[in-house]
């Protein structure tokens, strides 16, 4: 996935499958396939806000260099 770009994408094209289609397949339930779509976006969004938050709050912390003359 390719980060926040990817997992939206995921919601938008799973949401078009799911109630803005009324094609059939018979070995497709795209209703279904709409829906997994949806939940894999929105659980890759939680992971990419995580992440995000977690790299956020590493990176606030001052920067401590020590030397040691020898």
């Amino acid at each position: 996935m390719t980060g926040l770009g990817g997992c939206i994408g995921l919601i938008v094209v799973g949401a078009i499958l799911t109630f803005a289609t009324d094609w059939e397949m018979e070995s497709v339930n795209l209703d279904l396939v709409g829906l997994i779509m949806m939940a894999v976006g929105l659980i890759g969004l939680a992971v990419y806000t995580s992440v995000l938050k977690r790299r956020r709050a590493m990176g606030a912390l001052p920067v401590v260099e020590q030397r040691r003359d020898i």
